[in-house]
């Protein structure tokens, strides 16, 4: 196959899996437990000529946050996801999550898959990565989410020292127990900030005297308050308070969100490349989201580099109008896996690169020196 064929449909020759350990500066706990070291697959899909795409899977280390976690995302990789996609032709990046659809769920790690066949894909067009998917803007806003901490001193302290570093918006996770009286203390410190609580499903449609009260704190937005998979209580909630109500992790797909819009379950929706099962996806709950004049914006998974280099891409899309959580590299990591890395300007923003694919050299000595299993299917 030329190299000018080769452009008009994609087509991969081989797809290499690895699993790294990557250890946090500073744990991150949420309503789930308390995470200190990701357990992160990467992929890499290589073409005839040589070219190659990144992806990552942001999976957990455990199935808490959704069912998929790294030793299930790893077999169905190596089993079944690979395999689909390994050498079937197809018109364009936008296409490879159909040849996996005969797996049923297991999202994160299609879109593992499918957004290393988008960055490969947009490096043969010599394009970024952000202007292949359509994105609107050259540089984008970001929020950072804070874990539950061991003191409500110590969160002040971190969240201080955030705002001090630019960002435009605070996130802290709740859960019943640290809920009412940290929002209280958090809003008194900082009376002004953009400030939101994201819940991780820690909460029953009966708690809804408790966020009644969270009303009073001004906050942007309530984040999967309720059940993971819900879309109806949500709804019942929305109606009684007045602090929006966003949706996380009950959003899969853009059906999913055009049920919750007319259903009126929130008035944000959170856009997670993994758990859409990639950019196509990710693209149509979107445009289903700014067709409906609901805001979106970028959720984190503890990313490394590559996956945070996605995020970064995704958040140029024009629906994508509230600050995300994508924050600086530093944040999580001693080093990252991408050169340069991820930082973040005094005025809470990221300038997104211009180089093609995902805009960030992966730094694959790095990557071998973290590697603890690899698997080269051909």
């Amino acid at each position: 196959m030329s190299r000018r064929e080769s452009l008009l449909t994609l087509l991969i020759q081989s797809i290499e899996l690895r699993e790294i350990r990557l250890p946090l500066v500073h744990f991150f706990e949420t309503s789930f437990g308390r995470t200190t070291e990701r357990r992160i697959v990467l992929a890499r899909v290589t073409d005839a000529n040589g070219a190659e795409g990144w992806g990552e899977c942001t999976a957990g280390e455990g199935p808490f946050y959704s069912n998929e976690w790294t030793e299930t995302a790893w077999a169905t990789l190596v089993e079944f996801l690979a395999p689909m996609v390994l050498r079937k032709e197809v018109e364009s990046a936008a296409h490879v999550f159909k040849l996996m659809t005969s797996v049923r769920g297991h999202r994160m790690g299609k879109a593992t898959l499918e957004t290393a066949c988008w960055d490969l894909e947009a490096k043969n067009a010599g394009v970024p990565l952000w202007k292949h998917l359509g994105g609107t803007r050259s540089e984008i806003a970001c929020g950072v989410s804070i874990g539950i901490q061991d003191s409500p001193d110590a969160l002040i302290e971190k969240i201080r020292k955030e705002v001090d570093a630019g960002y435009q918006r605070i996130k802290i996770k709740i859960k019943p127990g640290w809920d009412l009286k940290i929002v209280e203390r958090v809003r008194k410190e900082f009376p002004d900030i953009r400030l939101m609580g994201d819940a991780n499903s820690a909460y029953k449609l009966s708690d809804v005297p408790l966020f009644q009260q969270l009303d009073q704190f001004n906050l942007m937005m309530l984040e999967q308050p309720l059940a993971h998979d819900d879309i109806f209580d949500h709804a019942v909630l929305q109606r009684q308070i007045q602090t929006p109500v966003c949706l996380d992790e009950s959003i899969c797909s853009a059906e999913d969100a055009c049920h919750a819009i007319q259903l009126e379950s929130c008035r944000i929706i959170n856009i997670k490349l993994g758990r859409v099962g990639g950019h196509a996806e990710a693209k149509r709950v979107e445009q289903v989201a700014r067709d409906n004049e609901i805001p979106v914006w970028c959720g984190g998974m503890l990313e490394s580099g590559i996956g945070r280099a996605h995020n970064i891409a995704m958040s140029t899309l024009a629906g994508f109008t509230l600050p995300g959580d994508v924050s600086a590299s530093a944040r999580y990591w001693e080093e990252d896996i991408i050169e340069p890395p991820v930082t973040v300007s005094e005025r809470g923003t990221i300038r997104v690169p211009d180089a093609p694919g995902i805009g960030f050299n992966v730094n694959l000595p790095r990557i071998e020196a973290l590697t603890i299993r690899k698997e080269t299917i051909k």
